[in-house]
């Protein structure tokens, strides 16, 4: 059984709409069918009402469930707003910010990694770690297990001076030790995709593939190194590919396509011998 799931980020509702791409994104989940949708933060471009519902309203529009986790232009951009409330219209759409989606095949997690007092960078709790790890024991056996957060744990392919979230380090060693088998993230308008074992020389740890989707919307039309795009997750009892879909002014392009192994073992074991 092979399960799908699509992934945008960065709308930025507010900043340059674009409604063709409302019909265009509809088509490619007619053709993926994905169990669900994850957007993950900066879904409006001010944090203000009229943003979050034209976003809310487009996410729903789309027909699968979908997971929303808030990103930093998510929350009142004045003062004293941004201190006082931070998550009222995130929350008026969406309930929590911290959400979970408990199905057969892909259990999903959302993580609140944005900080009313840093602008740019985000950071997650040991409390939050805490959380994540209770949820993900709930999960369905051989269901995919994911968290789903705004800032980027790896980075950028391109240049950028966002920082990831704090602590990196830490925070992707217990995401990893507590069952998650994919952590997405976005806010760098970025697409890039790594298993842990390319970055990081691990002894008696598990793997883990980091995911940050390029940005859906377009808020600095004209800035380089930031893509436009999606990214859909498929995972069956082995492996888990990933598909990066880039928008090319009429439709989708398949991009770049990677397949990463679940679990311990290697997809392929090259034997090697030393030679006498």
């Amino acid at each position: 059984m092979t399960t799908r799931i699509l992934h945008v980020s960065d709308l930025h509702f507010g900043a340059g709409d674009d409604p063709v791409l409302d019909q265009a994104l509809a088509g490619l989940i007619e053709r993926v069918a994905p169990e669900l949708v994850i957007a993950s933060g900066d879904l409006t471009n001010r944090g203000r009402r009229d943003q979050h519902e034209r976003a809310a309203a487009f996410l729903r529009s789309l027909q699968p469930p979908v997971l929303a986790v808030p990103g930093n232009h998510d929350i009142p951009y004045t003062v004293p707003g941004r201190f006082t409330a931070p998550w009222r219209e995130f929350e008026r759409q969406w309930q929590t910010t911290e959400p979970e989606h408990a199905g057969q095949h892909a259990h999903v997690v959302g993580l609140n990694s944005v900080r009313p007092w840093r602008h740019q960078s985000g950071g997650v709790s040991d409390a939050q770690l805490e959380r994540v790890t209770a949820k993900l024991r709930r999960a369905a056996p051989g269901a995919l297990r994911v968290v789903a957060l705004h800032h980027q744990l790896i980075g950028a392919p391109w240049r950028t001076r966002k920082k990831p979230v704090a602590r990196r380090n830490h925070v992707l060693a217990k995401l990893v030790d507590s069952g998650a088998e994919l952590i997405v993230g976005g806010h760098i308008h970025q697409a890039t995709v790594s298993e842990r074992h390319e970055f990081e020389v691990i002894t008696g740890g598990g793997g883990g593939v980091v995911s940050i989707a390029p940005g859906l919307g377009q808020p600095r039309p004209h800035r380089r190194g930031e893509a436009r795009g999606c990214l859909v997750y498929s995972a069956d009892e082995r492996s888990l590919t990933v598909d990066t879909y880039i928008w090319r002014d009429e439709d989708w392009g398949l991009t770049a396509t990677r397949r990463f192994p679940r679990g311990r073992e290697p997809l392929v074991v090259e034997s090697y011998r030393r030679r006498a």
